[in-house]
């Protein structure tokens, strides 16, 4: 396969002209070494927000790789999410429709962003009873009666906004939704920021093999792609208007000025992955294989993601902070991690070595990463991944404002301890998985204290819009 954008920036690069033009370091070599390689958007190098030229040939192959129509982003799939979110509103609005969006909750922040931006109205499918916030399980049988509901309701959404698979790992079934939303007149938006090597599996799992109409990939996640490369995915099957707006919608929330390292990061793994497609199927035999090892020494994991291993509090361990802590002493950095998990994700690129030194590490971990202090009264009880699950969900916090009239408002910054009652001006987020706790727009609860610290930004009372 072509490399078309790589191969222009290199042939500049050895032509020696005379860079009259962004970025100021000129194509010296500095600091970095790649400054010969980062250009701007000059003629020949064609513009990401029109696309006609190289950028748009490689795009095509990209396409190609993944059988559907794909607009690259240097800016993550938060790009992508807010243009999803654009293209679902713009649609409704040509179909007469009010512009409203059924989501999981344990959706990235950006999406929140872009409906606050956009002043979209959001139904919120909330976690199970029991499951962490990141989690957000939903069969085609209950998505089918939330639908129902929200259309007896006088609330039909335009789609479905799903996030699959998580933070955690975990993943729903894209093929049951996609016809669920599909028989009722519904989209279906996918993020698989975590999933784009899903596509590339002995078995493709990717959603866009599913049924979902749009989908956005973050490349630099899971395959060999610099930080802030990503796809967004239009379906072939799903409305040509999606296709027709979607350089407008990603136009609107990106950058002018988009990396061209990037972009050639992008360009060249297109002709990785036409090459090298079997080297997945093989990192993931390899996880497998050292999560076996992991589940022998003792070690519960959660999740079906092959490339991702996530280790569960109250087996060999009862705090995972504490237990990346020790990880990171031995020099292994995981993801992420929290008082019940610990994220690590896994490559194509990952040395056979690093498997072992995981692998030996936690060997050596196994049952001595108890607390902090090592107190012989610690909670090992199991967390909500595997006990205490519940087939309710629990209720969703008041709204009093949407996300756009709560941003919007005046607010102030309020100790966390005063904050119950008042209604939250920015989401409460931590980073990572930058999955937001709580939304703008909610009354905050006394339960709110527990996961909330420092200060937060409130709306100043009085409140006078009610929303259901």
């Amino acid at each position: 396969m072509n490399t078309p954008i790589y191969d222009f920036v290199q042939n500049y690069c050895e032509s020696n002209a005379v860079r009259l033009h962004m970025p100021g370091h000129k194509g010296v070599a500095g600091p970095l070494g790649v400054e010969p390689s980062d250009i701007t958007e000059i003629e020949g190098a064609d513009v990401l927000s029109r696309a006609c030229g190289i950028i748009a040939e490689s795009e095509a192959n990209a396409g190609t790789l993944f059988g559907c129509r794909t607009l690259y982003s240097t800016e993550g799939s938060s790009l992508c999410v807010r243009a999803m979110v654009f293209l679902l509103k713009k649609i409704a609005i040509h179909k007469g429709r009010e512009p409203r969006i059924l989501a999981a909750r344990n959706m990235h922040r950006s999406f929140l962003d872009a409906v606050a931006a956009l002043d979209v109205a959001v139904d919120w499918i909330m976690p199970l009873a029991g499951d962490p916030y990141e989690r957000c399980d939903i069969t085609g049988e209950e998505l089918a009666q939330i639908i129902s509901d929200c259309r007896d309701d006088d609330r039909m959404p335009t789609a479905v906004f799903v996030t699959s698979p998580d933070y955690l790992g975990h993943a729903l079934d894209i093929a049951e939704l996609a016809e669920v939303c599909h028989s009722r007149g519904c989209y279906l938006a996918v993020d698989n920021a975590h999933g784009a090597y899903r596509k590339f599996l002995a078995v493709s799992e990717h959603p866009m093999d599913f049924g979902a109409d749009l989908c956005c990939d973050s490349a630099h996640k899971t395959l060999p792609v610099l930080t802030g490369g990503a796809y967004l995915h239009i379906s072939r099957n799903t409305d040509p208007f999606f296709t027709e707006y979607a350089g407008q919608a990603m136009a609107l929330f990106a950058t002018t000025s988009p990396s061209y390292l990037v972009l050639q990061s992008l360009d060249l793994c297109n002709a990785y992955l036409e090459e090298c497609g079997a080297a997945f199927e093989k990192a993931a035999r390899r996880t497998d294989q050292l999560k076996d090892a992991l589940t022998a020494l003792g070690y519960r994991t959660c999740g079906e993601e092959r490339l991702k291993i996530t280790l569960v509090a109250g087996s060999c361990f009862a705090d995972g902070c504490f237990l990346a802590t020790r990880l990171r002493e031995r020099g292994i950095y995981v993801e992420y991690a929290d008082e019940n998990h610990v994220v690590m994700m896994f490559s194509v690129k990952t040395p056979e070595d690093d498997f072992r030194a995981v692998e030996m590490a936690l060997r050596e971990l196994a049952n001595t990463s108890i607390t902090p202090d090592d107190s012989e009264n610690a909670d090992t009880s199991a967390s909500g991944e595997t006990a205490g699950r519940s087939a309710e969900r629990i209720p969703a916090p008041g709204l009093v404002l949407t996300p756009a009239e709560a941003i919007l408002a005046e607010s102030e910054y309020v100790d966390a301890a005063q904050c119950v009652g008042r209604v939250l001006a920015e989401p409460i987020v931590s980073m990572p998985p930058c999955v937001p706790l709580y939304m703008c727009g909610e009354v905050l609860g006394e339960n709110a204290v527990r996961f909330i610290k420092g200060r937060v930004r409130v709306v100043k009372e009085p409140v006078r819009r009610t929303h259901r």
